[in-house]
């Protein structure tokens, strides 16, 4: 019904509109009686993946990846999607409008989208707040980053203020410094700018009651020489995990013609076109660290068969966003389906 019904009339409006939308949509379902019970009825899994990775448990592998909760809004309502997790976010210490609009684009017959927000949300002060609210047990990450306006050489505050805000709130963190919407947030990439941030997270990270698990968002445009360097980073630094990938400036894989790709300008793509690079990161991962650092798959998982590929590749979890988007509320319980008759 999604496919043939539902999304060609959400097609019609401009992509921000629509995503708005449903947030709106979402949060009113909170006071309608039974809504979450009809929700679980049609998209809740009937079988359980059950999965224990940084001391914590996912009741399957599937989770909402960082963007479409950016306030931490509506996460006790993604549950009944039947995902078992979601990342907030991106979080920032201040609330910032991101980028001018238009700002996202479809891009309908690859099956992917085109954005470049620029880490649009209401700040840590509004998530916190959001999040105390929390009635569900889904498990939430908060994947933090920087004000624009933040200089590089003061950006690892702006980290540390975003850690110690939600660190009460949310079960583990995800440390985006890969995000192409935010000018020289690539920096942050370069091995001693990394190690750096890295090591402030972990120095506040030990003395909290009981650390929570911390993993690094990376770029889909490292070469392998650079991933093996934030691997060593990673291993030095004691993180827990990795999430492979964030969206890319590349332009392949597409069926546009280049002037129309031209106009639309800079931004990250994701989708579909992506789905074989972030398979490819996954894979080179898993074999570099011997299947010993946790992976979180993310990138052009569209249908279930991509979020195999992905587990097969050597992730331990995986992420969907412009899946749900293409494919609908569905999409979680084809996944664990697929999983059942995979084993």
């Amino acid at each position: 019904m999604y496919k043939y019904f539902l999304r060609p009339i959400l097609f019609l409006f401009q992509p921000e509109t629509v995503h708005n939308f449903l947030v709106r949509f979402l949060k009113s379902l909170n006071n309608i009686p039974f809504a979450k019970t009809l929700l679980r009825v049609f998209f809740m899994p009937e079988n359980k993946h059950k999965i224990h990775l940084f001391g914590l448990e996912f009741k399957n592998p599937v989770g909402l990846a960082a963007g479409f909760d950016k306030n931490a809004e509506v996460f006790d309502m993604i549950e009944n999607f039947g995902f078992s997790f979601v990342e907030i976010g991106t979080v920032t210490p201040l609330a910032q409008a991101g980028n001018p609009k238009p700002r996202l684009f479809r891009l309908k017959k690859d099956k992917a989208i085109i954005n470049r927000m620029g880490f649009n949300n209401k700040g840590a002060e509004n998530a916190v707040k959001n999040l105390k609210k929390r009635k569900s047990k889904i498990t939430i990450g908060g994947n933090i980053g920087k004000n624009t306006l933040t200089p590089n050489d003061k950006a690892n505050e702006d980290y540390y203020r975003c850690f110690n805000e939600l660190y009460p709130y949310v079960d583990y963190f995800t440390i985006n410094v890969s995000c192409p919407n935010i000018g020289d947030l690539h920096e942050l990439q370069d091995k001693d700018a990394l190690l750096e941030l890295l090591e402030g997270i972990q120095n506040l990270n030990k003395q909290k009651p009981k650390p929570k698990p911390v993993l690094l968002k990376i770029s889909p445009d490292l070469s392998f020489p650079q991933i093996d360097d934030t691997l060593e980073i990673i291993k030095q630094t004691g993180l827990d995990g990795i999430v492979a990938v964030n969206t890319t400036t590349s332009r392949a894989n597409l069926s546009y013609p280049e002037e129309e790709i031209k106009k639309i300008g800079n931004g990250g793509l994701s989708g579909l076109p992506l789905k074989n690079r972030s398979t490819e990161v996954i894979r080179y991962i898993s074999e570099k660290t011997k299947g010993e650092l946790p992976i979180i798959g993310v990138g052009g998982i569209i249908t279930a068969d991509d979020a195999v590929e992905k587990l097969e590749a050597g992730a331990s979890l995986v992420q969907v966003y412009t899946g749900f988007v293409y494919e609908g509320p569905a999409l979680v319980k084809k996944i664990t389906r697929k999983l059942k008759q995979k084993h």
